[in-house]
């Protein structure tokens, strides 16, 4: 089960968080800026998959952006890996600056992300289906 999903810049300033267990907020920020030095402190030739507490890191650099992962112990690394390739495969899709437009269009990005994860479970994959409510949305907001 996914724990949480968050997407930082270099500088390790949060973008997006949604977490899918109750963590309190000061919590929140200290679990953010550990789990974030932790990754950020890797250099490209480590392993994307980090033991940390009683979970496990799954991140992924995309330019100035990491997207991280934290799941439970039985939750397949590979699967969440892909994950979030798809994600940002899907981000790409609909955006066309993943990195700028993030920032201005973070409503669009938590739909996105809810659509593949629901309460820490994956549940969807395919661009098209993913993508089908937000084009939904802009043709109603254009009218």
């Amino acid at each position: 089960m996914i724990k949480f999903f968050l997407m930082v810049n270099k500088q390790g300033q949060t973008r997006l968080a949604r977490y899918y267990e109750h963590i309190e907020i000061n919590k929140r920020t200290m679990l953010e800026a550990e789990v974030i030095k932790n990754c950020l402190s890797r250099s490209k030739d480590q392993c994307s998959f980090i033991e940390y507490k009683d979970f496990k890191l799954v991140y992924r650099q995309y330019a100035a952006l990491f997207v991280v992962v934290g799941i439970n112990e039985t939750e397949n690394e590979m699967a969440v890996y892909e994950l979030i390739h798809n994600f940002v495969e899907v981000l790409d899709k609909y955006f066309s600056r993943v990195c700028f437009q993030i920032m201005f269009n973070l409503d669009r990005v938590h739909i996105i992300l809810d659509e593949m994860v629901l309460n820490g479970c994956i549940v969807e994959t395919n661009r098209n289906r993913i993508l089908a409510p937000l084009f939904v949305l802009d043709k109603v907001s254009e009218s």
